[in-house]
């Protein structure tokens, strides 16, 4: 059942573009106030002016890079003096770069760590207390179909993602009792600027472009299970199969699947 949203406080992060942008979109037609975080703030400046006119909700905005843990503990506070309850948070800040194991930088494999693995726990702790005392709130993760079948030249990637999944599979113990939902968001590849970085050459987009989900089918699919005690949300449901067959059969699926995999 999708929940009524008219009212409620939800944070974004990486907002100003891709899905986060179209969820942010969607909590304002539905009357929630946001927080919106990202690096860009002229992108979420422009946001926050065109959604106010439209709607009447309230909007923040917020410049964080979400890998910085001194600018975290600033930012969130402030967002916290304005909302006094947040019924959501969204980490959706994230990003990878697609190359072989043997290629990878390890500043870009810490960059890639310090944003989709120790910025999404740093800002779910700065709200997770909150949620606790009131007893209410829903922590949404994005992860990947990657945290759940790695494929070649996503190793980096994959890894973050599995740490995602293993960290939100252990939150969502902790508070099971303690009336706070912990979600998380895996889907197969985004028609969005993510593969401007990911994929330089172009040539994985090439390849899987007539399977990319387009941004406002996942953020739908996010948006609608809001403040709901859904466990996860796996896009495109085929892809998710192969998650399924992958964890009772792997030998088996990495042979059978060589040709698909290497298409980076």
């Amino acid at each position: 059942m999708v929940k009524d949203l008219h009212g409620k406080n939800i944070i974004i992060t990486g907002a100003s573009g891709g899905i986060g942008e179209k969820m942010a979109r969607l909590c304002a037609e539905r009357g929630a106030n946001l927080a919106l975080v990202a690096r860009r703030t002229d992108k979420l400046a422009a946001m926050k002016e065109e959604l106010e006119q439209r709607y009447s909700i309230d909007i923040y905005t917020f410049s964080l890079d979400v890998s910085n843990m001194e600018k975290v503990e600033e930012v969130f506070p402030l967002i916290l003096e304005r909302f006094k309850v947040i019924d959501v948070l969204v980490n959706n800040a994230g990003y990878g770069i697609f190359t072989y194991a043997h290629d990878a930088d390890m500043k870009e494999v810490k960059s890639m760590f310090d944003v989709n693995v120790l910025g999404l726990i740093a800002c779910t702790q700065q709200v997770l207390p909150k949620m606790l005392a009131t007893k209410s709130g829903h922590i949404i993760n994005i992860a990947s179909q990657a945290g759940k079948i790695a494929t070649p030249k996503s190793s980096t990637y994959s890894a973050t993602k599995h740490a995602v999944l293993g960290y939100s599979n252990s939150l969502r113990m902790e508070v099971a009792s303690q009336g706070v939902y912990i979600t998380t968001v895996n889907p197969g590849p985004i028609e969005t600027n993510f593969f401007d970085i990911a994929d330089k050459e172009g040539t994985y987009v090439k390849n899987v472009q007539r399977y990319m989900l387009k941004p406002e089918y996942v953020a739908r699919k996010v948006v609608d299970v809001m403040l709901t005690p859904t466990r996860e949300v796996n896009l495109p449901r085929w892809m998710n199969l192969g998650s399924k067959v992958f964890a009772i059969a792997p030998r088996l699926f990495e042979w059978a699947g060589r040709g698909v995999f290497n298409k980076k």
